[in-house]
């Protein structure tokens, strides 16, 4: 099947899920939400969902997961529904697959392969393409072990393709020698974007990350504050490359305002890892917008997943707001009354000002009162006070101008030679 037949031909798809009693693990533990979540996944990489299939264990077993009569009787599902694909949403050991491959006849993949291909399918800019295939390749490459001739069915369909398809049929010697490459260019990567990030920090305007569960509506929020004109999709994962605007304040402060990959329950950490210097832009912000979808019933878990891997990222100190999305769709006794939150629709419009003032108050908390004489020589420093700063008191003396004024703290830094406070 080649790509264009792909696209338009939707692979057969059964889910599967399993619930053991004796693990609290997330892992293990599916419930309408998740295999809610894992549909959408399928449907997003294209699939059609025939079927869902769930299992209740006490352990999940070593050699299937689902034990091998529930094995069995999702190969004979598999051939009832005619299902080209079964998709786990566990997370399965290389063996695990060769035997339930072997028990249903078809492909499987779990929902870590399956988040993988949807990154491939969407990675668009060289960098994104970099960290989908490192991603997939440090994923495959054990799960490749002692199956030989197997490889030769790879390339084909979903949770095969991507930028990584044509390495995976390599020798995997060239794998692990391509992963080194690859993690060469990230980490050169890696530098450029530290490099551009202290240029920002030169300008002195505070950076703000927008934060959240995938499909909450950050692409929309982004557009509505900025103009940005970033691609909207009702799809999980339509974005994957961050994009950076200034987004205009009251008293004409400016800040710049990120986009990022959305977060999802699982996400395998092989991609954060291939991730890493895109999602350094929520560790190194100074103000996080953690956009929720109000209107979505799994909101409470899909707001814990997102602070769990804002802690992970280790960005657990910077300030948030929490943005609860998509008001219009939600009833007003819906919406949740926390700290720091404010309900809007970037859709609609509705409640932004606001939400642009809030923002506006937040980031000046980080400011404080400072008084600095600076030399007449230094006029290009004398504009940026008056353009970035606060300016109470200014009086003209012998040896330079005094100034009073209020200034964050990437402001008081530039000015911290002249102070006289």
């Amino acid at each position: 099947m080649n790509l264009e037949e792909q696209q338009t031909t939707a692979q057969r798809a059964v889910l599967v899920g399993l619930n053991c009693s004796a693990h609290s693990a997330q892992e293990y533990n599916a419930t309408d939400a998740t295999l809610a979540e894992l549909r959408s996944l399928a449907e997003t990489a294209g699939a059609e969902v025939v079927g869902i299939v769930t299992q209740n264990r006490v352990t999940p077993d070593p050699k299937t997961l689902v034990g091998e009569g529930k094995a069995q009787e999702i190969g004979e599902f598999v051939k009832n529904t005619q299902a080209q694909l079964v998709i786990f949403d566990n997370e399965l050991t290389p063996s695990q697959i060769k035997n339930l491959e072997a028990a249903v006849g078809v492909q499987v993949i779990d929902r870590s392969m399956l988040i993988l291909d949807i990154f491939a399918l969407h990675a668009t800019s060289r960098e994104g393409k970099l960290q989908v295939e490192m991603a997939q390749l440090k994923y495959t490459l054990p799960r490749l072990m002692g199956r030989g001739t197997e490889l030769s069915r790879l390339g084909g369909g979903i949770g095969t393709r991507g930028p990584g398809e044509s390495k995976l049929e390599q020798d995997r010697r060239h794998i692990k020698t391509r992963v080194s490459l690859l993690r060469a260019q990230l980490e050169e990567n890696r530098k450029n974007r530290a490099q551009q990030r202290k240029s920002r920090d030169v300008s002195g305007m505070p950076k703000i990350a927008v934060i959240g569960y995938t499909n909450a509506g950050k692409s929309t929020l982004l557009n509505a504050l900025t103009g940005a004109g970033v691609l909207v999709e009702d799809k999980l994962f339509a974005t994957l490359d961050p994009t950076t605007r200034k987004l205009k304040l009251a008293n004409n402060y400016e800040a710049l305002l990120t986009d990022t990959v959305g977060f999802i329950r699982n996400l395998p950490h092989h991609l954060i890892e291939a991730f890493s210097s895109t999602l350094d832009e929520v560790r190194f912000a100074d103000l996080l917008l953690h956009v929720v979808d109000v209107s979505n019933p799994d909101l409470y878990d899909q707001m814990e997943v997102s602070q769990k891997l804002i802690e992970q990222l280790g960005a657990a100190h910077v300030p948030v707001i929490v943005v609860f999305n998509k008001a219009d769709l939600a009833a007003p006794q819906e919406i949740p009354n926390m700290r720091d939150s404010i309900a809007v629709s970037a859709a609609t419009g509705a409640g932004l000002d606001e939400l642009l003032e809030r923002i506006y108050r937040k980031l000046s908390e980080r400011e404080r009162e400072i008084q600095v004489l600076i030399p007449y020589d230094q006029g290009a420093l004398l504009e940026g006070i008056f353009r970035e700063g606060k300016v109470s008191a200014q009086e003209h003396r012998e040896n330079g101008t005094y100034i009073k004024l209020r200034a964050d703290e990437a402001l008081a830094g530039r000015l911290q030679d002249f102070r006289i406070d």
